[in-house]
């Protein structure tokens, strides 16, 4: 069921059209003038609209233009007199989805209506798909704005055209594989095919299997013939994972597949040709890997035509707001949370750690946060008791070091005989509203009677500290 808008001067056209239009379960909106279609159009969605070309003022040209210059991008269908070719022509022309010739006869306007709904439907299909790939095409960007990440992408925007193998070697979550995409998708195969073969991960028996394919029989189980990865990333790009961890026998099969860009499946015996661009990584130094003789030096040289260092986090710090701004926007999308940021104290806890699990060590980090934070702007609390310790890395107060100045002592006694350091937080009691007490009293003079540092160092938010103020003084007025 669509929502019709029909506009016609001539009351009998319009009871026809919204009597054909109702008996096929379409909701109608009737209107005899331009001014009144636009009131209809503007009280809520219309599907479509059925206008008539000759009206008095406007004429349905004219009000096609006006809908476009008012923003409406409903589709229309012109209603033109008979004969009327060069009428309908020109509303095609226009930008008219369709037109139907008087006098207007039902089936041909049920016809006329489905058509067009239909387009419609596929219109807003494929501006959905857009929107989707636009999205995933932005989770896979490359973030980052700092002087070691402009020249990474600088080289990958000089690589990317020519055919030459790329050697991508940085730390573990340094985003190697984003980088190898990118690569991709600034060639001229980005069309064609991007094939991920991790050597790494695969059973040691199954890796030439997975890179060239094999016939049927080829070995116990082999109960029919399958594609290898360079015959699936044939015309586009085939990126090798920790290439390092490859078999030295492997390795010398893959030397000639890049010197000759043919192969045969495994218990085959036919060449077959391919065209492939390699991009390879590591997380290793292969030069010194394969001076060691763990990795063929001659395939090492064939690789590393462009080779391109990733730097890790630590020395790209001023990239890191722009990574923990997109990840906790992302993240929070996904639960359904409004995250407007992080807060300045947050963002320099952050850039004060050296992320040794790099970028993908912060996405998991901010994922956490986002998902145990209950506030909009996340404090620096949200990240206090990950496994990496990030409250070393905050060089001012911490929860941890107020807690470290805390010190119960059980009675006079115990008092004499201990050296209380300055500034402690000495109770003589365990009782647990009196160390909260003491704790709150002790973070306001840290923090310099600021209520919101006060919070972050106490791992609470400020709305609970302004509840537990408040509920001080009220204890304290109750009393007196």
């Amino acid at each position: 069921m669509a929502t019709i808008l029909c506009l016609d001067d001539e009351p009998a056209i319009g009871l026809i059209l919204q009597d054909t239009l109702e008996r096929a379960g379409h909701q109608t909106i009737s209107a005899h003038n331009v001014p009144q279609a636009l009131q209809g159009l503007s009280g809520g969605a219309v599907d479509l609209i059925i206008s008539d070309y000759r009206m008095p003022g406007l004429t349905g040209l004219e009000f096609l233009a006006l809908l476009r210059q008012e923003g409406y991008d409903t589709p229309l269908i012109m209603l033109t007199g008979y004969g009327s070719i060069e009428h309908a022509v020109a509303a095609i022309k226009a930008g008219a989805i369709d037109y139907i010739t008087k006098p207007v006869r039902p089936e041909q306007l049920e016809l006329a209506v489905n058509q067009a709904l239909e387009v419609v439907r596929l219109r807003r299909e494929n501006e959905r798909l857009r929107r989707e790939v636009m999205e995933f095409r932005n989770e896979r960007q490359v973030i980052g704005d700092s002087p070691a990440i402009r020249r990474v992408l600088q080289t990958v925007a000089t690589a990317a055209p020519t055919r030459a193998t790329v050697l991508l070697e940085g730390e573990s979550g340094t985003g190697k594989e984003l980088f190898a995409r990118a690569i991709h998708a600034q060639s001229e195969r980005r069309d064609a095919p991007f094939i991920k073969l991790n050597c790494a991960a695969l059973p040691e028996g199954l890796v030439e299997s997975a890179l060239f394919g094999h016939e049927k029989g080829a070995f116990t189980g082999a109960i029919k013939r399958v594609e290898g990865a360079f015959e699936r990333a044939h015309g586009g790009t085939l990126l090798l994972d920790e290439i390092s961890e490859m078999r030295l026998d492997l390795q010398a099969k893959l030397l000639r597949v890049l010197q000759e860009q043919e192969f045969e499946r495994v218990g085959g015996s036919a060449a077959i040709k391919v065209d492939v661009r390699i991009i390879a990584t590591t997380n290793r130094d292969l030069a010194a890997f394969s001076a060691a003789g763990h990795f063929r030096q001659d395939l090492y040289y064939r690789l590393g035509v462009i080779p391109v260092r990733l730097p890790p986090l630590r020395e790209r710090k001023e990239d890191i707001p722009l990574l923990a701004y997109r990840f906790a926007t992302h993240y929070a999308q996904e639960i359904g949370k409004e995250i407007t940021g992080m807060s300045p104290r947050t963002l320099e806890l952050l850039q004060g750690y050296d992320w040794p699990g790099n970028v993908r060590e912060l996405q998991h980090a901010v994922e956490r946060a986002v998902i145990l934070t209950g506030e909009s702007m996340i404090p620096v609390h949200a990240f206090d008791g990950q496994r990496f310790g990030l409250s070393g890395a905050w060089s001012g107060p911490t929860p941890a070091r107020i807690s470290g100045e805390f010190m119960a002592v059980m009675n006079g006694a115990a008092a004499a005989t201990q050296s209380v350091p300055e500034g402690a937080v000495v109770l003589t009691s365990l009782n647990v509203t009196e160390a909260e007490g003491k704790l709150i009293e002790r973070a306001l003079v840290v923090s310099g009677g600021n209520r919101t540092k006060a919070a972050e160092l106490l791992g609470i938010s400020v709305r609970t500290l302004r509840n537990k103020l408040n509920g001080s003084k009220t204890e304290a007025e109750d009393g007196g």
